[in-house]
């Protein structure tokens, strides 16, 4: 997939970045890592905040998402439940869970429930921007409609 054109006169052109954090500090130093990223792509999202599943939700359905950093543990449930319901959408966004587990278990439940990456918290900065840089030049997970088509003589 083709790499969106980043400006910062058109805000339709620009990656969004939805972070799923409850904790307040967690989501501003997520933001200063962002904002002092020495990527531009990162640098220059747009960057959506939700401290709930429920304000999550609530951007999902409003717009469209480049890429999630989404923390498991929230006050109204867990973060996989909302990787997990976004896989069987058509289009999602690529998600990076960031969680203050260390356990090689919690890396494996949430890879396992479709997210595209994981890191443990406290994180080291430039590795989360390398791996969103990564994440956004991916491109959107986009699933298979239908049986795949064939072309030529059977």
């Amino acid at each position: 997939m083709p790499e969106r054109r980043v400006s910062e006169h058109d805000p339709q052109s620009r990656d969004v970045v939805l972070v799923v954090e409850d904790e307040w500090p967690n989501r501003v130093l997520l933001k200063a890592t962002l904002d002092r990223a020495s990527i531009p792509r990162v640098r220059e999202a747009m960057v959506l905040e939700a401290a709930t599943l429920a304000e999550a939700r609530m951007h999902l359905a409003t717009r469209q998402i480049d890429l999630m950093v989404l923390d498991v543990r929230l006050p109204d449930g867990d973060g996989l439940s909302l990787a997990r319901e976004l896989n069987n959408a058509g289009r999602r966004p690529r998600i990076l869970v960031l969680s203050a587990s260390v356990l090689p278990t919690e890396r494996t439940v949430a890879l396992d429930a479709g997210t595209d990456a994981f890191m443990a918290k406290p994180f080291v900065p430039a590795d989360v921007v390398k791996a969103m840089a990564e994440l956004l030049d991916a491109g959107p997970v986009v699933a298979a409609v239908g049986p795949p088509c064939s072309v030529g003589p059977p």
